[in-house]
């Protein structure tokens, strides 16, 4: 199918102004920096220049509005400048959905999602993967259909987690699998969750089945031992013994800050969510030198790494920008110009 690429350009930069005035509204409400009013200058560094790239050459990115999607967003935009692309900055985006209407659109040519997201959310699948391999493949396959190429994922996979205090790990029998709580008093299966995950089909209520200590039952887990908090309260909260276990996620730089313990998932109950690159189809087949560079990058990203840079926005309070700048310098894909 062809392209007319003025008219989808221009599309896109109207849609760019919207949503990035939505966007900067949405976070100057929460009195933070919005991401899309600063990137820093870059060079190539081992991204080298496209040779053959036409002047003219543009794309747009997009990417979601919690911090790790922030950094994310703000490498993608950074590595494709390096390689000599006018870029159309649409990160900070307030929601999944949105984001995900601007790739399936092709006002949006790249961003970094997902694969339990795409597959859960996105293409209404009951039930998620666990294998990282399969669930990548079967998402990759299914999005096709779509006009979206999904890139080989990143090691880092961003999925749900419980954890515990450290120091409270020998009071609760040395526990260090979710199979492992079924043998606690009751009174210690004490938890923290957000409201989201706390109501979702995929959430508290269906992980307790799964481990045989179903919520409600006053010999599993009473109502009353569940705290529902805002996202980043529940960390807080979990280090401070409001609760003995505390839903996380799995990259957030927290877990190390606060010395919790992530438990084991024995069971394999949640889905993976491997982060990958997803390029619009028809942007790869007119520059399919992109696969290279943005399969390059994803190699890079894992949990560990991720949790460092998380942490450096979330307490640091750094710039998502500058942090996507650091990163890319330091291993050399980006230099300075």
């Amino acid at each position: 199918m062809a392209r007319t690429m003025n008219a989808a350009r221009g599309t896109r930069r109207r849609v760019g102004a919207l949503l990035a005035g939505l966007s900067v509204g949405v976070v100057a409400a929460c009195g933070l920096h919005p991401a899309t009013a600063y990137t820093p200058e870059s060079a190539p560094g081992s991204i080298e220049g496209i040779e053959g790239l036409p002047e003219d050459a543009s794309i747009t990115v997009t990417g979601k509005n919690f911090t790790e999607q922030l950094i994310l967003g703000k490498m993608a935009v950074i590595v494709a400048q390096a390689a000599g692309f006018t870029v159309t900055d649409l990160t900070n985006v307030p929601g999944s959905v949105p984001v995900r209407e601007l790739m399936l659109s092709g006002e949006a040519d790249i961003t970094f999602e997902y694969t339990g997201t795409a597959w859960l959310t996105y293409l209404g699948q009951a039930e998620g993967i666990p294998d990282q391999q399969e669930q990548w493949q079967a998402v990759r396959d299914a999005d096709a259909a779509n006009g979206l190429t999904w890139l080989p994922p990143a090691p880092l996979n961003n999925t749900y987690a419980f954890a515990v205090r450290s120091e409270a790990v020998e009071e609760l029998d040395g526990v260090s699998t979710l199979s492992e709580l079924a043998a606690l008093p009751v009174e210690d299966r004490t938890f923290c969750v957000e409201a989201e995950f706390n109501s979702r089909a995929d959430g508290l209520g269906p992980m307790l089945e799964t481990y045989d200590i179903p919520r409600g039952d006053p010999q599993g887990v009473p109502n009353e031992n569940i705290m529902i908090f805002d996202t980043g309260a529940v960390y807080t909260a979990t280090d401070a013994g409001t609760c003995n276990f505390g839903e996380v996620f799995t990259t957030d730089g927290r877990i190390e800050s606060l010395d919790l313990v992530v438990l084991e998932d024995d069971l394999g109950y949640f889905p993976a969510y491997n982060v990958a690159p997803v390029i619009n189809t028809e942007t790869l087949e007119e520059y399919p030198a992109l696969e290279e560079i943005y399969s390059t990058l994803a190699a890079e990203l894992t949990d560990e790494r991720l949790q460092q840079l998380n942490l450096r926005v979330d307490e640091g309070g750094e710039l998502p920008a500058d942090v996507a700048f650091d990163f890319l310098l330091e291993l050399g894909m980006v230099t300075e110009p």
